[in-house]
């Protein structure tokens, strides 16, 4: 007979992501005990690649709970965005007006490791490879959260709320009834291959608009460098072989003595969007991408994260500290809110910077008909809208859009506030 230890907690957080250990470490800050369920090993979650621009907003937020020490400890402060537009090079400075601290460059798996460290020394309770997680009871006043360690012992834990923090593809959102939430759903019509490389950083984000498709290159260290390529959605990381990688960067970013080093990864992955409203069911609260996935352009993802995880931990703080429930009442509205605004910042940034590359239009997806628009290797144009001929159009429109953001004092700056996230 299989063994079931029965345990009690006031919340369970599942997944241990940038949304999940930002959540349980305020909680802990607020007095609320938490236990963060993880399916991946310690080991994976704290080498994990992803994005990390921390804007202004959540570096603010950090130093509200005096945790900016901690977390962004050794993050380099980040406000300037070169934009190379056919090899000319454009600068904008995205802290341009900002009333606050500078956003920090500070890579999510760097985030998530520091926040790891400070939840477990101040006793955090963090479970990793909890597999076969289930969410019972959800619609009641006592939920239940159920999985297996690596032992093999089976664990139903009893609490008051549970938060789902555990991705896109986790059992939270799984485990909401069938036509309680409404997805909203985007395909881009493009695809990244993202590079992972041991190659020289650039100073700061490096992002190149060229007739070849889009291009962009981020810092990840030293002596490291994520590189971004607009490929065709139905590529695979086999059709792009390392000289092929490098001659293209060379050419979209306008660098013929671009060094390169060795490839340790690369992986394509389409742009898309989707939000699911509303983003609780019963007791269960979904944050991060369980909730909402964002075009990677602007950068969005984990800070649309963060947001939800402070909003959360507010709201759980007011009820079980005081019984104050309008925090969670207002919290599935008050993220969708930012949700939206970004969702649309994101779609329009992705538009103007591979539209304006491209004669034909089409890159963003946005024009009628297939193929590529902006010679090999770039995104498909198969698209959901527009005349057949509205393409060269949409390739103008995008480019008077990056022309304002140097041309215009107020479009740089209202560019820079929602950078900053501030809008």
């Amino acid at each position: 007979m299989t063994q079931v230890v029965r345990e009690a907690a006031r919340v369970v957080v599942i997944g241990a992501g940038a949304a999940g250990l930002t959540l349980a470490t305020l909680l802990q800050r607020g007095g609320i005990p938490c236990t963060v369920l993880e399916r991946h090993s310690r080991a994976h979650v704290e080498q994990r690649q992803r994005a990390g621009i921390v804007e202004t907003r959540a570096v603010r937020m950090f130093q509200e709970w005096g945790l900016a020490d901690r977390v962004l400890s050794g993050a380099a402060a980040e406000g300037v965005l070169e934009i190379r537009v056919h090899g000319d090079n454009r600068v904008l400075r995205t802290d341009a007006g900002v009333d606050g601290p500078p956003s920090a460059l500070c890579p999510q798996q760097v985030l998530v490791r520091n926040l790891m460290d400070v939840f477990l020394e101040g006793g955090g309770d963090l479970r990793f490879e909890a597999s076969e997680v289930s969410l019972n009871e959800l619609a009641g006043q006592r939920p239940s959260v159920r999985y297996r360690s690596p032992d093999g012992t089976e664990h139903d834990i009893a609490c008051e709320f549970v938060a789902g923090c555990d991705g896109d593809h986790g059992a939270s959102r799984a485990a909401v009834p069938e036509g309680e939430l409404t997805a909203y759903r985007f395909d881009h019509g493009i695809a990244w291959l993202t590079v992972l490389a041991d190659a020289p950083a650039p100073p700061h984000p490096l992002m190149a608009v060229n007739r070849d498709g889009f291009a962009a290159q981020f810092p990840r260290g030293p002596r490291a460098s994520r590189f971004y390529l607009q490929c065709q959605p139905t590529d695979q990381p086999a059709d792009w072989p390392d000289d092929r990688i490098w001659k293209h960067l060379r050419v979209r970013l306008g660098d013929d003595g671009l060094a390169a080093g060795p490839i340790t990864e690369k992986t394509v992955f389409p742009l898309r969007s989707v939000v699911h409203e509303p983003m609780r069911y019963g007791r269960l609260y979904l944050a991060g991408d369980a909730a909402h996935v964002v075009s990677p352009m602007g950068g969005k993802g984990m800070n649309l994260a963060l947001y939800d995880a402070e909003v959360l931990a507010r709201a759980l703080r007011d009820f079980l500290a005081d019984g104050d429930e309008s925090g969670l009442d207002s919290y599935s509205a008050t993220c969708l809110h930012r949700t939206w605004n970004y969702q649309e910042f994101s779609r329009w940034m992705t538009e103007m910077l591979h539209d304006s590359g491209d004669a034909s239009g089409n890159a963003s997806g946005n024009a009628s008909g297939g193929g590529s628009g902006a010679g090999s290797g770039a995104g498909s144009g198969a698209g959901s809208g527009g005349d057949a001929g509205s393409g060269p159009f949409r390739g103008r429109l995008a480019q008077a859009r990056l022309n304002r953001l140097f041309d215009s004092r107020a479009a740089a700056h209202a560019f820079a506030e929602l950078m900053a996230g501030l809008a």
